[in-house]
Protein backbone atom coordinates (compact mmCIF):
# COMPACT_ATOMS: atom_id res chain seq x y z
CA UNK A 1 0.00 0.00 0.00
CA UNK A 2 1.58 3.67 -0.91
CA UNK A 3 1.36 6.71 1.04
CA UNK A 4 1.51 10.02 0.60
CA UNK A 5 4.81 9.68 1.01
CA UNK A 6 5.80 7.35 -1.96
CA UNK A 7 3.82 9.16 -4.27
CA UNK A 8 5.18 12.38 -3.80
CA UNK A 9 8.56 10.39 -4.60
CA UNK A 10 7.20 8.88 -7.38
CA UNK A 11 5.85 12.28 -8.42
CA UNK A 12 9.12 13.79 -8.05
CA UNK A 13 11.36 11.28 -10.10
CA UNK A 14 9.05 10.94 -13.04
CA UNK A 15 9.63 14.69 -13.34
CA UNK A 16 13.09 14.22 -12.99
CA UNK A 17 14.89 10.68 -12.42
CA UNK A 18 18.30 12.42 -11.79
CA UNK A 19 17.42 14.22 -8.71
CA UNK A 20 19.95 13.93 -6.49
CA UNK A 21 18.45 11.37 -3.18
CA UNK A 22 19.44 14.04 -0.91
CA UNK A 23 17.17 16.34 -2.55
CA UNK A 24 14.37 13.69 -2.82
CA UNK A 25 14.95 13.19 1.06
CA UNK A 26 14.69 16.72 1.75
CA UNK A 27 11.61 16.86 0.24
CA UNK A 28 9.89 14.61 1.47
CA UNK A 29 10.99 14.94 5.12
CA UNK A 30 12.69 11.42 5.18
CA UNK A 31 16.10 10.65 6.32
CA UNK A 32 18.70 9.64 3.41
CA UNK A 33 18.95 6.07 4.23
CA UNK A 34 14.44 5.59 4.99
CA UNK A 35 14.21 7.66 1.41
CA UNK A 36 16.85 5.47 -0.27
CA UNK A 37 14.87 1.94 0.95
CA UNK A 38 11.53 3.68 -0.27
CA UNK A 39 12.62 4.03 -3.27
CA UNK A 40 13.95 0.55 -3.61
CA UNK A 41 11.00 -0.90 -2.55
CA UNK A 42 9.17 1.51 -4.84
CA UNK A 43 11.34 -0.71 -7.58
CA UNK A 44 11.38 -3.78 -6.47
CA UNK A 45 7.43 -3.60 -6.35
CA UNK A 46 7.50 -2.73 -9.64
CA UNK A 47 6.59 0.80 -9.57
CA UNK A 48 9.17 2.60 -10.76
CA UNK A 49 9.52 0.32 -14.05
CA UNK A 50 13.10 2.07 -15.19
CA UNK A 51 15.10 5.34 -15.48
CA UNK A 52 15.33 6.46 -18.46
CA UNK A 53 17.02 10.04 -20.04
CA UNK A 54 14.85 11.67 -22.60
CA UNK A 55 16.73 13.26 -25.42
CA UNK A 56 15.87 16.17 -27.33
CA UNK A 57 14.20 15.18 -30.52
CA UNK A 58 15.02 18.14 -32.66
CA UNK A 59 18.87 17.46 -31.90
CA UNK A 60 18.45 13.60 -32.45
CA UNK A 61 17.02 14.71 -35.91
CA UNK A 62 13.83 13.33 -35.82
CA UNK A 63 12.00 16.44 -34.97
CA UNK A 64 8.67 15.12 -37.75
CA UNK A 65 5.72 13.00 -36.23
CA UNK A 66 3.06 11.26 -38.15
CA UNK A 67 0.57 9.05 -37.02
CA UNK A 68 -0.04 5.82 -39.10
CA UNK A 69 -3.59 4.54 -38.36
CA UNK A 70 -3.69 0.90 -39.74
CA UNK A 71 -6.88 -1.36 -40.68
CA UNK A 72 -6.04 -5.04 -41.47
CA UNK A 73 -8.00 -8.11 -42.77
CA UNK A 74 -6.16 -10.48 -40.31
CA UNK A 75 -6.54 -10.80 -36.84
CA UNK A 76 -5.28 -14.21 -35.49
CA UNK A 77 -2.41 -14.45 -32.92
CA UNK A 78 -0.02 -15.22 -35.46
CA UNK A 79 -0.59 -12.14 -37.37
CA UNK A 80 -0.54 -9.86 -34.39
CA UNK A 81 3.39 -11.55 -33.54
CA UNK A 82 4.20 -10.99 -36.64
CA UNK A 83 3.32 -7.48 -36.66
CA UNK A 84 4.50 -6.93 -33.10
CA UNK A 85 8.13 -8.13 -34.29
CA UNK A 86 7.68 -5.97 -37.62
CA UNK A 87 7.58 -2.41 -35.86
CA UNK A 88 10.21 -3.41 -33.03
CA UNK A 89 12.83 -3.66 -35.85
CA UNK A 90 11.91 -0.38 -36.85
CA UNK A 91 13.73 2.12 -34.73
CA UNK A 92 11.32 5.25 -35.90
CA UNK A 93 8.20 3.59 -34.82
CA UNK A 94 8.00 4.76 -30.98
CA UNK A 95 4.59 3.66 -30.06
CA UNK A 96 2.02 1.36 -31.21
CA UNK A 97 -1.25 0.63 -29.77
CA UNK A 98 -4.18 -1.65 -30.49
CA UNK A 99 -7.70 0.02 -30.96
CA UNK A 100 -11.27 -0.03 -30.68
CA UNK A 101 -13.15 1.31 -33.92
CA UNK A 102 -12.84 2.07 -37.32
CA UNK A 103 -9.25 0.89 -36.90
CA UNK A 104 -6.73 -1.83 -35.68
CA UNK A 105 -3.95 0.21 -35.07
CA UNK A 106 -2.38 3.54 -34.05
CA UNK A 107 1.72 3.56 -34.54
CA UNK A 108 3.53 6.94 -33.83
CA UNK A 109 6.42 7.30 -35.67
CA UNK A 110 9.39 10.24 -35.39
CA UNK A 111 10.75 11.03 -38.68
CA UNK A 112 13.67 13.81 -39.82
CA UNK A 113 11.39 14.64 -42.68
CA UNK A 114 8.06 13.64 -43.45
CA UNK A 115 9.68 12.11 -46.62
CA UNK A 116 11.25 9.77 -44.71
CA UNK A 117 7.71 8.37 -44.00
CA UNK A 118 7.50 5.97 -47.34
CA UNK A 119 10.91 4.30 -45.68
CA UNK A 120 8.98 3.07 -42.65
CA UNK A 121 5.35 2.24 -44.02
CA UNK A 122 8.04 0.06 -46.82
CA UNK A 123 9.53 -1.72 -44.18
CA UNK A 124 6.50 -2.56 -42.21
CA UNK A 125 4.02 -3.71 -45.85
CA UNK A 126 7.55 -5.67 -46.84
CA UNK A 127 6.56 -7.65 -43.19
CA UNK A 128 2.94 -7.95 -42.96
CA UNK A 129 0.12 -7.45 -44.93
CA UNK A 130 -1.72 -4.69 -44.06
CA UNK A 131 -5.66 -3.97 -45.75
CA UNK A 132 -5.31 0.15 -45.07
CA UNK A 133 -2.69 2.73 -43.87
CA UNK A 134 -3.68 6.54 -43.49
CA UNK A 135 -1.13 9.00 -42.55
CA UNK A 136 -1.22 12.03 -40.74
CA UNK A 137 0.99 14.55 -39.99
CA UNK A 138 1.73 16.71 -36.48
CA UNK A 139 1.45 20.25 -37.06
CA UNK A 140 2.02 20.77 -33.63
CA UNK A 141 2.59 18.83 -30.24
CA UNK A 142 -0.06 20.50 -27.64
CA UNK A 143 1.05 18.25 -24.63
CA UNK A 144 3.21 15.64 -24.32
CA UNK A 145 5.06 13.44 -21.87
CA UNK A 146 5.59 10.48 -19.97
CA UNK A 147 4.30 11.27 -16.35
CA UNK A 148 1.17 9.52 -14.81
CA UNK A 149 -0.93 10.21 -11.97
CA UNK A 150 0.48 9.03 -8.82
CA UNK A 151 -3.22 9.41 -6.77
CA UNK A 152 -4.56 5.74 -8.38
CA UNK A 153 -1.84 3.92 -6.90
CA UNK A 154 -2.40 1.39 -4.07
Amino acid sequence: MLDERDRKLLALLQEDGSVAMSDLAERVNLSLSACSRRIQRLEEAGYIARRIAVLDREKMGVPTTVFALIKTAHHSDEWIEKFRRAISDIPEIVEAHRLTGNYDYIVKVVLPRVEHYDVVYKQIVRKVELFDVSASISMEVLKSGTAVPVGYAE
